[in-house]
């Protein structure tokens, strides 16, 4: 009886500790795989050209593109060496802190920039990353089109829908250093480019939420396609705005001198109303003609903003301000508008600039009255003379 009960109780225990066994042998491999997932997503998140690597690698076909979930394509660099002519001098059509922009058709016949970044480290892998991310969530015909990117070993490449006029900034004034003449830019064309460059913003902070602050907006990131019709583009540096009405997000001052909004740079709180005051600085451009900042100038005048300021409220002395190339094309009443906008956008104190939909709307009345004016001429150019 004593055997038979130690028997039992003995199979017993080799029961219980082989189901315990197994039990922990079990939760290790279930631990080991969550380790090992949890290590691939991490790793994907930090580089994601791993993922992208490994569907470029069973793409041997130059002309095939692979569409991502969010539409935009991942080309191969081999695809883009035959879009760009082997990245050949003659294409290039651009330089920014990116890197070199070059020319590129793709094989379907469609025209493209093409942006090699030259950066290497933290700095750029992160504009890179920014830039893709943004883009892959932003749908604005006020915004350059991202149609992909390439993410292959050290490369790092953005293509976008070509932009046969390049930056607003070339024709405004040629680039330091160069030979070119600007196209001087008629008032007509400069209030449009103004008013569609202030939708694109619009976008970013009314029609996103988050709000996208931009934190680089200047006249080298407005492009103008063919027809001279204004569009945003570069947002390496953009940043997701605070859900909070009024709200700011901390970050370290980035950006370009003279376009700067003050409160940003002496305290790193950014806010949708640091991109206004950028925008502010670029209608100055459109007014002026002058850049932002020119330490070649009078005493007085090198900052285009302490210069502008006290003669945009002022009618007597706003006409000083004025693009001399644009003499003639101008009533007195539009440039006291515009200056007035331009004004409230580049106020020190945040609180005081307007929304960019406000500046849309006092914009509109304005083209539209040009828009009609023009349909008028040519309607009368293009009646027959009475006999």
């Amino acid at each position: 009886m004593d055997s038979d009960y130690k028997n039992k109780a003995r199979t017993a225990l080799f029961t219980i500790m082989a189901f315990a066994s197994f039990t922990v042998v079990l939760l290790l491999l279930s631990f080991s795989y969550y380790c090992y997932l949890r290590n691939k997503v991490s790793n994907f998140l930090k580089n994601p050209k791993e993922g992208i690597d490994s569907v470029e690698k069973g793409n041997g076909d130059a002309k095939n593109q692979v569409i991502t979930e969010n539409g935009i394509q991942v080309f191969t660099f081999k695809q883009l060496l035959s879009a760009t002519g082997g990245f050949g001098k003659s294409n290039v059509i651009g330089q920014g802190g990116f890197g070199l922009v070059y020319r590129g058709v793709l094989h379907d016949g469609r025209k493209i920039a093409v942006k090699l970044m030259d950066q290497t480290g933290k700095q750029g892998e992160e504009e890179f990353r920014v830039e893709v991310e943004m883009r892959s969530r932003l749908r604005s015909p006020y915004l350059v089109g991202l149609i992909g990117y390439c993410s292959a070993s050290h490369h790092r490449v953005l293509v976008y829908d070509f932009m046969a006029n390049g930056g607003l900034q070339e024709h405004l004034y040629p680039i330091r250093g160069s030979n070119a003449i600007p196209s001087n830019l008629d008032w007509e064309t400069r209030l449009r480019i103004g008013l569609e460059a202030a939708k694109g913003l619009e976008y970013l902070h009314e029609h996103v939420s988050p709000p996208v602050i931009h934190r680089d907006f200047k006249s080298s990131n407005i492009l103008l396609d063919k027809s001279f019709h204004a569009k945003v583009s570069d947002f390496g540096l953009a940043k997701l705005g605070s859900y909070r009405a009024g709200g700011h997000v901390s970050t370290r001052v980035l950006g370009t001198q003279g376009y700067v909004a003050p409160e940003y740079a002496l305290t790193g709180h950014l806010t949708t109303k640091s991109d206004v005051y950028s925008y502010g600085v670029v209608l100055l451009e459109l007014l002026t003609g002058r850049v932002p900042v020119d330490m070649k100038r009078s005493p007085g005048e090198a900052v285009l903003v302490s210069w502008a300021l006290p003669r945009l409220t002022d009618r007597e002395k706003v006409i000083e301000i004025m693009d001399p190339s644009l003499e003639g094309q101008y009533s007195m009443k539009e440039i006291v508008q515009v200056a007035a906008i331009a004004a409230m956008c580049v106020q020190s104190e945040a609180d005081y600039r307007p929304l960019m939909a406000d500046v849309v709307q006092s914009l509109v009345p304005l083209v539209k009255q040009h828009q009609r004016m023009h349909s008028s001429k040519v309607s009368s150019a293009t009646q027959s003379p009475r006999l």
